[in-house]
C-alpha cells in the first residue's frame, strides 16, 4: 500500500519540490500551508508521515508536533521535521517535542527519502495498524492474546463494542460515524493511560469492535471509566434534535420506521482466574458471550466472567 505524506510548509516552492521528491517512491501527497491547516489535516485524515517546516505561520512545526504528540490517538504518527541550515536550537526543539526525525533544508533529495523509509519502517508494527484509529489490528492482538495464555499469568481480555452504530451511520454517513470509532479509540486509551498498566494494551479488531488486554485487578476500573467518558462524548456527535430525544428514527429488518436508542458501549472482560483458557479461540468465544449478555441491559455497561468451571 501507498504511503500517505503530509507536506507542511508555507513555501509553495518548497512544497513543489518536496512533492516531486516524494513521487520518485510513488507517495501520495497532501499539502498544508500553515500549522493550522497541518493540525486539521491530521485530525481528519489517516496518514503514514508528516513533513513539518518548523518555521510556518498560525502554528509553527514545534507547536504542531506537541498537539500531535500529545493526542493518545495520533502520537504513534511519525513526523520528521524541516529546519533552516545551522538552526541547531530548532533541530533540538523539536526533538524535545516528539519529532522522530529531521532534516535540515537544503536538503539532499536521496538522504530524505532514505530518512522517509527508515521512519516509516521503524514505526509500522508487525507490517498492520488500523488505518482509521493507528491501534494494533488483529496480528498484533492475536501475538498479545497468544503472549497471556503462554505466560499463565492472570491477564483480563476487555472486548469492547459499540451498540446502534450501524443505525448511527446509516443516519449521519460514514464520516461522522469514523468520528464515533476515532473518538471511541481515544477514550480507550485515556482510560487505560489513567487506571491501567504501562504495559496495557489496546488494538482494534476492525469497524466498531476493540479489544483491551489489562490484569484482572485493574479491568474493572478501565471499563468503569470507558463507560463513563463515552456516554459524555458520544452525545456531541448527535443534532439537539436527537439529543434531545433520546433517540433517532431509523428502518428495522422488516422495513418499517423504528425509534433507536443512542449509541452505548458494551464491554465483555474475559480472565483466566476462574478457569483455564489454553488456545485464543477460547478467549474470543467467551468475550462474545459476555458482549452479548452486556448488550441486552440496553445501556453502557460491562459484564465480567466470574463462573467457575471445574476440571
Amino acid at each position: 500500500m501507498t504511503a500517505r505524506i503530509l507536506i507542511a510548509d508555507d513555501d509553495p516552492d518548497i512544497r513543489d519540490i518536496l512533492k516531486i521528491t516524494l513521487s520518485e517512491e510513488d507517495y501520495e501527497t497532501i499539502e498544508a500551508e500553515n500549522g493550522e491547516e497541518a493540525l486539521r489535516i491530521i485530525r481528519a485524515k489517516p496518514l503514514d508521515l508528516v513533513l513539518l517546516d518548523y518555521k510556518m505561520p498560525k502554528l509553527d512545526g514545534n507547536q504542531v508536533c506537541n498537539l500531535v504528540k500529545g493526542d493518545l490517538l495520533l502520537a504513534h504518527l511519525p513526523i520528521i521535521m524541516v529546519t533552516g541550515k545551522g538552526e541547531t536550537s530548532d533541530k533540538i526543539s523539536g526533538i524535545n517535542s516528539g519529532a522522530d526525525d529531521y532534516i535540515v533544508k537544503p536538503f539532499e533529495p536521496k538522504e530524505l527519502l532514505a530518512r522517509i523509509r527508515m521512519v516509516l519502517r521503524r514505526t509500522k508494527r508487525d507490517l498492520e495498524a488500523n488505518p482509521l484509529t493507528r491501534l494494533p489490528g488483529n496480528v498484533s492482538i492475536l501475538n498479545e492474546l497468544s503472549r497471556c495464555i503462554a505466560s499463565k499469568a492472570p491477564y483480563a481480555v476487555c472486548y469492547v463494542d459499540l451498540d446502534k452504530f450501524k443505525a448511527y451511520n446509516d443516519k449521519y454517513g460514514f464520516e461522522h460515524g469514523d468520528d464515533v470509532i476515532r473518538e471511541t479509540a481515544r477514550i480507550l486509551l485515556s482510560a487505560v493511560k489513567e487506571f491501567g498498566d504501562p504495559q496495557d494494551f489496546v488494538g482494534h479488531i476492525g469497524g466498531d469492535d476493540f479489544v483491551i488486554i489489562t490484569t484482572p485487578i485493574l479491568a474493572d476500573k478501565i471499563c468503569e471509566k470507558i463507560v463513563q467518558d463515552f456516554d459524555k462524548s458520544t452525545k456531541l456527535f448527535y443534532s439537539p434534535e436527537d439529543k434531545e430525544c433520546g433517540f433517532i428514527t431509523g428502518h428495522n429488518r422488516q422495513g418499517e420506521i423504528e425509534k433507536i436508542a443512542l449509541i452505548s458501549v458494551s464491554i465483555g472482560i474475559v480472565t483466566n482466574l476462574t478457569r483455564e483458557i489454553t488456545h485464543v479461540a477460547q478467549i474470543g468465544e467467551i468475550g462474545a458471550e459476555l458482549k452479548k449478555l452486556a448488550k441486552s441491559v440496553e445501556k453502557s455497561n460491562f459484564v465480567k466472567d466470574k463462573r467457575q468451571i471445574l476440571p
